[in-house]
């Protein structure tokens, strides 16, 4: 299956809201010193913010093979296919986007999606059985936004499809405090409290 130029794609958190990956407008900031995560890349505002991130941030590379990411988005495609991009979502944080909760899937991706529990959450963590599934457009984009713990949890997970990702985070308290996470395809994105 093979995605527009400059479309992003995410399977998303095992949690029901997903968190914030967009494109950024405009330029990404080159002047900003860089850290390496793997093939990843961060860019934070400051060391300071680098610091605050690392004990909850994993970013892993290549979790899913390119056969794997084929059987989720083959098993997707047909369910997203009869959904229509939707301009607007009920908080207003999500743009050009279709989404689905999906619960049942096949043993094949079923034990590829255990496997992302099972790196993300510990035994002792409740989880949602629903997937859920965010396609965002060539044009899509997701606002900032705050995830709820409450809806949430204190961990969320996405896989990164189709293309690479650029997750924005930015302090509540300080806009000035920030760091851009350069995700790449295929990669699984841990960020926990």
């Amino acid at each position: 299956m093979a995605a527009p130029i400059g479309a992003r794609r995410c399977l998303g958190n095992l949690r029901p809201l997903l968190r914030c990956v967009f494109r950024p407008r405009g330029p990404v900031l080159t002047p900003l010193p860089r850290y390496c995560h793997g093939d990843a890349q961060i860019l934070p505002s400051s060391s300071a913010v680098l610091s605050r991130l690392s004990p909850g941030l994993t970013i892993q590379q290549d979790f899913i093979s390119p056969e794997e990411e084929t059987a989720l988005c083959g098993e997707l495609e047909p369910v997203l296919r009869k959904k229509r991009y939707e301009s607007g979502h009920w908080d207003e944080a999500i743009h050009g986007f279709r989404e689905i909760e999906r619960l049942h899937w096949s043993p094949g991706c079923s034990a590829l999606l255990q496997r992302v529990r099972d790196k993300a959450f510990t035994p002792e963590e409740s989880q949602l059985a629903l997937v859920h599934v965010l396609d965002l457009q060539k044009e899509g984009y997701i606002k900032p936004h705050v995830d709820s713990v409450k809806f949430c949890g204190s961990t969320i997970a996405g896989l990164c499809l189709l293309s690479c990702s650029v997750m924005r985070l930015v302090s509540v308290d300080n806009a000035d405090e920030r760091a851009d996470l350069l995700l790449p395809r295929r990669c699984l994105y841990i960020i926990s409290l």
